[in-house]
């Protein structure tokens, strides 16, 4: 064992207590390892790293809370004020309900896993956001907020750019992206920044690069129209290349950056360099190889692909989604905003669950699931999609339903999951779990491990702090 590596052991078996002791040691050359070495040895050591299932994830993000009634865990026995409005049809999985509305969805069965049991306690629409985009609670309080703040946890995608980044990878591609929109940027007059997406404390070098897309006006809902060429623009925040520099280019200069950073031994030199090579990382992946900078312009993929999708701004994000993943990105999360203040959160009625959310849902993902698989790409691509909560089991007069995070389904496909699956079962009106529930930390480290990254490894704050990814436990049920 080096000393190093030794050193690091030590850490681990008391963090909060061999700290402090073990970086004042190392800093001053003590112990025969230098600090930057330790540091090394702490941000490297991936000898328990699982076996990935995938290379790539796409987190599909229903924001507002689905009704699991009204989708995949349907009710038909149930009382009238319970059962819902619709009616569910064939599929090819045996035991699943789908619904009516989501007969693409119903067709692809045999490709996807159902999980029916995802459950948590933040009933909420911001703080579960959070919850389900991180595996972690909001620090904000229910009621307590709406937006973004410095103490949010990172995102999962930030945090697989972070290990990316360790591991010394350098993308053509951005490693993080949302598409279209930050979440909350479409919602009414666009003046909310909903939390989840961000790569929060974990600073700004682990961002996600973030797409834009307007809308015609405050009452414009693009997600439920055809959108024309100009309007897919899909514009990235921040992004502003120069002539003639490439990623090669840039990687010449980060190159001879970091033989320079490496003579700096003291802890202030070493915290400059940290927050200087963030920053430096941040302005590497915003230079885009051609290839990457094409993936973003949806007008070059062939019409009739693009037709299947569907032309409305879900159906185009997700196929910007594919076009990331092919060009090399690794983790995109796409949303699906509330643009009016209620959408998939169907306090009201179930009338634009019927006429717009269940059918450009069930275009998009069921083009996406087909598409990749045809490519031969689904293999290598988990797909995920939840929303952050679900309904109430009973409606008001006209099939509106409330909040209830006690029970919600995800549905997840390639990447390793099975094929026309099942998880978890769920009571006679589909509002708890009878078996295998399922919590956001659990669905997190389910992402981790896909990805190859242990979820009991550690990421560090601005300060130097240690924290656990998830204190969830990766359903292995799913697995082939």
């Amino acid at each position: 064992m080096t000393r190093a590596a030794a050193l690091l052991t030590l850490l681990n078996q008391a963090p909060e207590t061999n700290r402090r002791r073990l970086l004042q040691a190392a800093g001053a050359g003590m112990l025969g390892v230098s600090l930057p070495k330790v540091l090394e040895a702490v941000d490297n050591n991936f000898d328990d790293a699982p076996s990935p299932s995938a290379k790539n994830v796409i987190f599909m993000h229903l924001f507002g809370g689905p009704s699991q009634l009204e989708t995949f865990d349907m009710k038909p026995d149930a009382p009238s004020d319970i059962r819902g409005p619709f009616k569910p049809i064939p599929c090819s999985t045996d035991g699943l309900l789908v619904c009516e509305h989501l007969p693409n969805i119903a067709q692809i069965t045999d490709k996807i896993t159902v999980v029916k049991t995802m459950t948590h306690d933040f009933n909420d629409h911001s703080g579960a956001g959070h919850y389900v985009q991180t595996g972690h609670r909001w620090h904000v309080p229910i009621g307590g907020g709406f937006n973004v703040t410095p103490q949010d946890w990172p995102a999962i995608g930030s945090v697989a750019k972070y290990f990316d980044q360790r591991r010394g990878l350098i993308n053509e591609a951005p490693t993080y992206a949302v598409l279209p929109n930050a979440l909350g940027s479409l919602q009414q007059k666009g003046d909310i920044a909903r939390p989840g997406e961000t790569a929060g404390w974990l600073g700004g070098a682990y961002a996600p690069v973030v797409t834009g897309v307007n809308k015609n006006s405050e009452n414009d809902n693009p997600f439920w129209r055809t959108c024309t060429d100009e309007e897919l623009q899909f514009s990235i925040k921040g992004l502003s290349p120069q002539a003639g520099m490439t990623i090669g280019r840039f990687n010449s200069r980060a190159q001879l950056l970091n033989r320079i950073n490496e003579h700096q031994q003291t802890l202030r030199e070493l915290d400059r360099t940290r927050v200087f090579d963030k920053y430096r990382a941040r302005a590497l992946e915003l230079v885009l190889s051609d290839k990457a900078r094409e993936a973003f312009d949806v007008t070059k993929e062939d019409p009739k692909t693009r037709d299947t999708y569907g032309r409305h701004l879900y159906g185009q994000s997700a196929l910007v989604a594919r076009r990331l993943i092919e060009a090399g990105t690794r983790f995109v999360t796409v949303q699906y905003d509330c643009v009016d203040g209620y959408s998939w959160d169907s306090h009201r009625n179930s009338d634009d669950v019927k006429k717009h959310l269940l059918p450009t849902f069930d275009q998009a993902f069921a083009a996406l699931v087909n598409d990749l698989d045809d490519r031969g790409m689904l293999d290598d691509t988990l797909i995920v999609v939840m929303g952050e909560m679900g309904r109430t089991p009973k409606a008001n007069s006209s099939w509106g339903r409330n909040h209830w995070s006690t029970l919600f389904p995800a549905v997840l496909a390639g990447g390793g999951i099975k094929r026309g699956f099942i998880y978890g079962e769920t009571d006679k009106h589909a509002a708890y779990a009878t078996a295998h529930p399922v919590s956001p930390e659990d669905m997190a480290a389910t992402i981790f491990m896909a990805l190859g990254i242990n979820p009991s490894w550690q990421i560090q704050d601005a300060i130097g702090r240690p924290h656990q990814l998830t204190s969830g436990k990766p359903v292995l049920d799913l697995f082939i």
